[in-house]
């Protein structure tokens, strides 16, 4: 239990922290803080339970992205600022500069392992943002449509 508390606090506050750094309005620092904790935990519990890293990080992507939909909704703020806060916990740094160490000392078989890796995680990031955008704006248009289709046969009943 305290592991979770651990994971979620510090996720949040990198996330928070990111914001602070790249000058987001203030009314948005706890829900980019959200964002980033709830991509994070979402990675953390799907590698618990025996998923792939890159598998968690499109997993924590979405939900990323998710949130950032709804938050910007909300606050009536553009997506893209709490998208990127949302990230910083998810971006495999660690890693690449485990690749970098690695081809320098010259272990290039660890080296080009965790390049792949890193590589690997970065293309689920992407791809979870851009699913996500996808299924966000196929919503949107949805919506648009039925509104238009109501509106035309209120007009057609009257």
């Amino acid at each position: 239990m305290f592991d979770l508390f651990v994971q979620f606090s510090f996720s949040f506050l990198a996330s928070a922290a990111y914001a602070i750094l790249t000058n987001v309005p203030r009314r948005s620092l706890i829900a980019c803080g959200l964002s980033g904790a709830s991509g994070w935990m979402i990675y953390w519990f799907a590698v618990q339970l025996g998923a792939v890293p890159a598998l968690g990080s499109l997993l924590g992507a979405l939900s990323v992205a998710t949130v950032s939909f709804i938050c910007s909704r909300t606050l009536k703020l553009p997506v893209t600022i709490f998208n990127i806060p949302g990230m910083v916990p998810l971006v495999p740094g660690g890693l690449a500069y485990q690749a970098v160490r690695n081809l320098v000392i010259g272990q290039y078989e660890i080296a080009i392992y965790s390049t792949v890796q890193a590589i690997m995680i970065a293309g689920a990031i992407a791809l979870g943002l851009v699913l996500s955008e996808v299924l966000n704006h196929n919503i949107r248009n949805f919506r648009e449509k039925r509104e238009i289709l109501s509106l035309i046969r209120k007009k057609e009943n009257k």
